[in-house]
């Protein structure tokens, strides 16, 4: 190369030839290592991999590959139009988490993770790879074909492009049978359970089941303000355990059937039907939260139980773990005799949803761009956990990893003879972030585990999280 300064020189790039390394692999290096030294700021653009192949003497495609590594390990992310950018800066020595963004669960708040190496949180998409693109399009064609009227205010309800849009992808994928005319559009699960439990509450209900654990920031915190009393059921290794729902005296009970939230069992088919028999002897309602069914990857996703008993079942979905939480894009599909009352505590609440995002995310499902996205998506996700497990089996083989299957984290119960909150404790001292399965239960009562998020993770920062915990553990267990 000449004297001029150039792209390779800028990364501080040089290859041997001679190393028996792939030149891939040591370009990969080259950058891993400035970005994990901190000499690259988050969000600074790469050169184009054209521009560092010619200055490398290289083939794009060896440029390419190295980039795309970087992408799926997540210190990079790959921006609308073509260019690069570094996703997150890296204190000295570690690898950080590539992205913090807010979501359902515990890890919604702003809780000052900043001073953690790695953060396991859980509730967290990967936003750094938002499809910019193909959603910019859709809200071309909305603000270039929509007619008038739908800019103006609309009933509870939302916009009926969306609820069109909406059924036939859930009829399709996830096993509903839902019909547009039970569809209600809301921001996010947090406003689905909060209506829901409103109109619960005016109808009589005195009693809601949650899973024991379950999230500790929604519907366990509404129910309770709204007056219901809170009865937990306990969960197993196959989800709830419905002799216990039969002892409840129950009006209503929230379930994650598809894939437990945190413990990650799957309500069996003949539980299911169980389930069912019980809302119907009782004229009860199922809210069914189908968080994150969408990321599975041992068979095709479970389906919903909704399409069992459409007069028992709610249904409720969002684009929170499919796309970003940021969009405050969530559906409620609604027993029939109840449509009238949530569409009106939605509209008591705000008004409607904005219809710009409504019809976005209409266009943007019916050209096929939701299903492509989560076809991109789930390798991603895959590789992630496949790097936990393997830390997992290699650093601490005694914990025992759960809810392996689908979704976007993973628990794994400790050995009788740790503490989970020492270990939780221990873990912060050696600047890992880590959450426990005992905050969220409701009688207090079960084996300690710990809850692994992945999603935002690289590869690395994984597997540097894993050493980590395993010297806290070594620590807790002492000499």
């Amino acid at each position: 190369m000449g004297t001029n300064s150039g792209p390779a020189e800028e990364l501080f790039i040089t290859l041997d030839r001679d190393a028996g390394v792939p030149l891939h692999r040591q370009i990969e290096t080259s950058i891993r290592a400035r970005i994990r030294a901190g000499l690259m700021r988050a969000g600074a653009s790469l050169p184009p991999t054209r521009t560092l192949a010619t200055g490398l003497g290289v083939s794009r495609g060896v440029v390419v590959e190295a980039y795309q590594q970087l992408v799926a390990e997540g210190y990079l992310v790959s921006r609308s139009g073509g260019y690069t950018q570094v996703a997150a800066s890296m204190p000295p020595a570690a690898a950080a988490s590539t992205a913090r963004p807010a979501a359902r669960g515990a890890d919604s708040r702003a809780d000052s993770r900043a001073g953690f190496r790695v953060d396991f949180g859980y509730g967290r998409t990967d936003v750094s790879q938002f499809p910019r693109a193909a959603w910019l399009r859709s809200v071309r064609t909305v603000l270039t074909t929509t007619p008038n009227e739908r800019f103006g205010y609309l009933d509870g309800r939302g916009v009926p492009e969306l609820h069109e849009a909406l059924c036939d992808y859930l009829n399709r994928v996830r096993g509903t049978s839902a019909v547009p005319g039970d569809m209600v559009i809301c921001n996010g699960y947090g406003q689905g359970i909060s209506l829901l439990i409103q109109v619960l509450v005016r109808r009589g209900a005195r009693r809601i089941a949650l899973e024991d654990p379950s999230s500790n920031d929604d519907a366990r915190v509404l129910a309770g303000a709204a007056g219901l009393d809170v009865v937990g059921i306990p969960v197993g290794p196959d989800g709830v355990q419905v002799d216990a729902l039969h002892r409840a005296d129950a009006d209503a009970v929230v379930l994650t059937p598809s894939h437990q939230w945190p413990t990650g069992g799957v309500l069996s088919a003949a539980a299911r039907a169980e389930v069912i028999r019980w809302a119907e002897r009782r004229g009860a309602i199922v809210v069914e939260d189908d968080y994150d069914a969408e990321y599975r990857y041992d068979r095709s996703p479970v389906g919903a139980m909704q399409g069992l008993a459409p007069d028992h079942v709610v249904y409720c979905g969002t684009a929170s773990k499919t796309l970003a939480p940021g969009l405050r894009l969530g559906w409620l599909v609604v027993p029939s005799h109840l449509v009238a009352d949530v569409a009106a505590a939605k509209v008591l609440a705000d008004r409607g949803s904005p219809v710009i995002d409504q019809l976005a995310f209409a266009d943007f499902l019916a050209r096929g761009e939701f299903d492509r996205h989560l076809r991109r998506m789930r390798p991603v996700y895959r590789r992630r956990r496949d790097a936990l497990l393997g830390a997992l089996r290699a650093h601490l083989p005694d914990l025992e990893p759960a809810g392996i299957a689908a979704g976007q984290h993973v628990v794994a119960w400790l050995p009788p003879d740790l503490d989970e909150d020492a270990v939780v404790t221990a873990a912060a001292r050696h600047g890992l972030a880590v959450r426990g399965v005992g905050p969220y239960r409701i009688t207090g009562a079960g084996p300690g585990g710990l809850i692994f998020g992945y999603a935002t993770l690289g590869e690395a920062a994984i597997a540097e999280g894993v050493a980590l915990l395993a010297a806290a553990i070594r620590d807790v267990r002492g000499p």
